[in-house]
C-alpha cells in the first residue's frame, strides 16, 4: 500500500474545556504535526515531544502488541484531533521519539476516513459522501 502521511492538529482537551467554560483566558495548547496513517494500529500514538508540547498528564498504562512483542505504554489525557476539518476527542498513547506519530483505526473510523491505497492518501468514506457519519448496528 505504501505510506500515507497526513497533517494533524492536536489540542489539549482540558485547556479547550477550560476556555469554553470561561475558567481560563489562556489559549489552549495546540500543535500541528505530521502523522502516519496506520490501519494496523488501534489508537492515537504520539511522540513524547508532542505530548510534552501539549502539556498532557499520564493517566494510565496499556499493553500494546508490537512487532517486537508486548510493550507497556503510557496513556495520557485526551486531545482533540483534527484532520481535514473533521475532529474527535481521543486518549493518547505514547510511542518512541524515533518513530512517526500514528493515527490508528479507532480515530479513522470515528472521523469516517478510509485509506485510498492507489492514491496513497486519506479520504472521506466514499459510502457517506462528504459527511462524517457514524454507523450503528
Amino acid at each position: 500500500m505504501g505510506k500515507v502521511l497526513i497533517k494533524i492538529k492536536l489540542t489539549n482537551l482540558f485547556d479547550l474545556g477550560s476556555q469554553h467554560r470561561k475558567l481560563s483566558t489562556a489559549k489552549p495548547r495546540s500543535v500541528e504535526v505530521e502523522a502516519l496513517v496506520d490501519t494496523g494500529a488501534t489508537r492515537l500514538y504520539l511522540k513524547p515531544s508532542v505530548i510534552r508540547a501539549l502539556g498532557l498528564e499520564k493517566v494510565d498504562e496499556v499493553i500494546s502488541q508490537t512487532t517486537n512483542g508486548p510493550k507497556k505504554r503510557s496513556v495520557y489525557e485526551p486531545v482533540r484531533l483534527e484532520v481535514q476539518r473533521r475532529y474527535g476527542n481521543f486518549d493518547v498513547v505514547d510511542i518512541g521519539e524515533n518513530v512517526p506519530n500514528l493515527v490508528g483505526q479507532i480515530p479513522l473510523e470515528y472521523l469516517d476516513f478510509v485509506v485510498d491505497p492507489q492514491g496513497r492518501k486519506l479520504i472521506p468514506n466514499p459510502e457517506h459522501g462528504d459527511k462524517q457519519m457514524s454507523e450503528e448496528y
